[in-house]
């Protein structure tokens, strides 16, 4: 029996939706830029901070994940 392909099984089709994805998050940034903005604190007129807080939230997330593992990880043989 052959296995059907899906969409993301093809390297190809993984190229195209990751360059489509990278050339959406670039326009959504410059878009960013020109919309006017009403916020209810001084930081969020900053232009793109929404986005550049997200990124550092998440790789800030990914750091504290890394420390804590250090801190809690037991060896394998721990409950034996």
């Amino acid at each position: 029996m052959k296995k059907e392909l899906k969409i993301f099984d093809r390297p190809e089709n993984v190229k195209k939706f990751l360059t489509a994805f990278y050339i959406s998050l670039v326009v959504l940034l410059i878009v960013d830029l020109f919309i006017p903005k009403h916020g209810d604190f001084p930081w969020e007129n900053i232009p793109d901070f929404f986005a550049v807080y997200g990124f550092v939230s998440c790789v800030s997330l990914i750091f504290i994940a890394k420390i804590l593992r250090l801190l809690i990880k037991r060896d394998e043989n721990h409950y034996e």
